[in-house]
């Protein structure tokens, strides 16, 4: 069995704040040094997104805000914190994750990931909804001029991807499938962003299996960016489904990676939500990010 490479530095931590979006991977990185997964290996990212990469999908006014700090308005929309030049480090490192987990997936065909989070809800010229760069759409971007001709984002968020669907309209090559438990960010469903909201924890997993079911033609997919939220979780008090439970999780996770599987599409994943609460743990929240990579490295 191959190696699954997961992309983690230091440098995507930002611990001046507690959010759990700039700092839980240190607890999951931390769990694999004592507890390892078999053929998995983390490795640091070759390098931070750049303001010109960050642009490809954003517009150069917000890219150099976030890059420098130069417009305040801009640089502090994220919901998390004002920027510094900490923060920003931070940011430009995790994403700078995402964008090597892709082209690793894409290359090598198979499996790769990064444990960054604060992803999909940013839009072209601001971030919110704690997520500042939307490396999802700028991984998708990047694959396709590395050759890829079919891009598919899958964002199991708890929370809409409302940001990734505004960003990637219109551009030929990339769609989302998007199931979430919380209308926040929800967004009306395109032939390109096929958006599913889910109230009942009983039909969470059957939709999972039917809207990736109904991709069409999924051989000539090049390549799954995945957006692993485990805020869907009934114990995440922001997201979270009640009925939702770990096991469901972990089965859903076996649906992704067995579904691409099949059909001999590389899976590029990211951790996105799952945030500690009164009812859930570090311990159990870390363990929900492990199953994500348990899954993709036994496929």
């Amino acid at each position: 069995m191959s190696t699954l490479p997961v992309f983690y530095s230091p440098k995507y931590l930002y611990t001046a704040i507690t959010s759990d979006t700039t700092t839980k991977a240190a607890a999951v990185a931390a769990s694999l040094v004592a507890k390892p997964i078999p053929n998995v290996e983390v490795r640091e990212p070759s390098r931070a997104i750049t303001e010109s990469e960050i642009a490809l999908v954003h517009s150069p006014e917000y890219a150099n805000a976030i890059a420098t700090g130069s417009n305040k308005a801009l640089a502090d929309s994220n919901g998390l914190c004002d920027w510094t030049p900490d923060f920003a480090s931070s940011r430009l490192w995790a994403t700078g994750g995402v964008r090597d987990a892709v082209l690793e997936a894409l290359h090598t065909r198979s499996n790769a990931g990064s444990m960054s989070s604060g992803l999909h809800h940013a839009r072209f010229d601001h971030g919110t909804g704690y997520c500042t760069i939307n490396g999802l759409a700028i991984g998708a971007r990047l694959a396709l001029q590395e050759g890829a001709k079919r891009v598919l984002i899958v964002d199991l968020d708890a929370h809409g991807g409302g940001g990734t669907a505004s960003l990637i309209a219109g551009i030929p090559g990339i769609e989302q499938i998007d199931v979430s438990v919380s209308s926040y960010d929800g967004y009306v469903g395109t032939p390109q962003c096929n958006y599913t909201l889910v109230s009942s924890a009983s039909d969470y997993l059957p939709v999972v299996q039917a809207v990736l079911a109904q991709c069409s033609d999924p051989e000539s997919i090049d390549l799954v960016i995945y957006n692993a939220g485990v805020d869907p979780h009934q114990d995440c008090t922001t997201g979270g489904l009640r009925g939702v439970t770990t096991e469901m999780l972990k089965e859903r996770e076996n649906i992704v990676f067995s579904w691409a599987k099949t059909h001999n599409i590389p899976v590029a994943f990211v951790f996105a939500g799952g945030y500690l609460g009164a009812k859930l743990n570090e311990e159990a929240l870390v363990q929900l990010h492990r199953n994500t990579i348990e899954q993709a490295a036994g496929y």
